[in-house]
């Protein structure tokens, strides 16, 4: 075997078009598929370049011979702080990292991490994401903050089927031959939804529930929540390539009072409903509560997993539709500014599920 490069002998630079191919190879070569299973040009113009709060930065490591062996993007976000002010926080979510096996401990993530950190310091206020076990240690290392981990709730749909797909993911056995997720589905897809009725601006019911609900939490809840538009929703939810979100809606009359997002996806062994979005008119618990059932009843899968941020309607509704706080469970939120600690703890964050899915 021929002797590694020293990190002297890398290249460090930015991500540019012409590297996507070989960029697309290092990430299924590390970190498999992805969500879709295959990663594509077509995924990773979604995510990196059309995204409505800008196009992903990137940097890679590169040999002397133009191997790509690292790669570090960080996806574009917005948050907006509750209040009077209503202030937007500009931020970055670390995605899509990879080193090559053969250059893993040579200091690649750090250094790419370090030079984006610093590349991004004049335009981003906050640093945030949900590292796995593996990862945090290196987090916290290079100072993000562990703020504690973001609680999932379930419901069981299929209660004798979803005990037997925890026994077996507990015991790590083989899941078997399983048929797609979304063949008993019969939600309509968000992709149709969202085309017919999330173009008309600020007009039309799916505009005025989002403007209703935004006012209302703007004046009465302080906490740091992504700002919905219909453009937003369209790119999120309508748009993921080979990713099939479902769409649920609630109405009294020709009044649009509630809509949720969210996908048929295998989990181990088990058929889940990852609820991604629930959005209702304030102070509308029944709409919320109607949107939670129907997601058990129509989602076609073993059980509904879903994040309900305390306070809201929806978190409200959960109990008396069956929905409970799964232990030992969740995602542990890692933050920091390019420069320094966070301001924040996990109390700041009204989260839905969708703002912390990794896609």
């Amino acid at each position: 075997m021929s002797a590694l490069p020293a990190p002297a002998e890398l290249t460090f630079r930015p991500l540019a078009e012409t590297d996507l191919p070989a960029l697309l190879d290092l990430l299924t070569a590390t970190l498999a598929g992805g969500p879709t299973g295959t990663r594509t040009a077509e995924f990773f113009a979604w995510k990196h370049r059309r995204n409505p709060f800008g196009a992903s930065p990137g940097l890679v490591a590169e040999t002397s011979d133009g191997r790509l062996v690292g790669v570090r993007l960080f996806l574009r976000w917005q948050w907006r702080r509750g209040g009077e002010d209503g202030a937007p926080v500009t931020a970055v979510r670390p995605v899509d990292t990879a080193t090559h096996p053969d250059f893993q401990g040579r200091g690649i993530f750090r250094r790419l991490t370090v030079d984006l950190l610093d590349e991004v310091a004049d335009e981003a206020a906050l640093v945030f994401n949900t590292p796995n076990g593996n990862s945090l240690p290196a987090y916290r290392k290079m100072g993000w903050q562990d703020l504690g981990r973001v609680p999932v709730t379930v419901r069981a749909v299929r209660p004798a089927a979803f005990a037997r797909g925890v026994r077996a993911a507990l015991a790590r056995r083989p899941a078997g031959p399983a048929r797609p997720v979304d063949e008993d589905c019969r939600l309509p897809t968000a992709a149709a939804w969202l085309a017919a009725h999330a173009g008309a601006g600020d007009h039309g019911p799916l505009a005025e529930l989002l403007r209703e609900r935004a006012a209302a939490d703007a004046a009465a809840d302080h906490r740091l929540a992504v700002h919905r538009t219909p453009e937003f929703l369209r790119w999120r939810y309508g748009e993921a390539p080979g990713l099939d979100y479902r769409v649920l809606t609630v109405h009294r009359g020709d009044e649009l009072t509630g809509l949720a997002l969210g996908r048929p996806r295998r989990r181990g062994p088990l058929a889940e409903f990852t609820l991604a979005d629930v959005i209702v008119r304030p102070g509308d618990r029944d709409s919320a509560a109607r949107l939670l059932r129907a997601a058990a009843r129509e989602s076609g899968c073993d059980h509904v997993a879903t994040h309900l941020s305390p306070g809201t309607e929806a978190a409200d509704a959960a109990l008396r539709t069956g929905y409970l706080r799964a232990p030992r469970t969740g995602m542990t939120l890692v933050a920091r500014t390019p420069t320094g600690p966070a301001p924040y703890t996990l109390a700041d964050w009204r989260f839905n599920l969708g703002d912390l899915e990794v896609f």
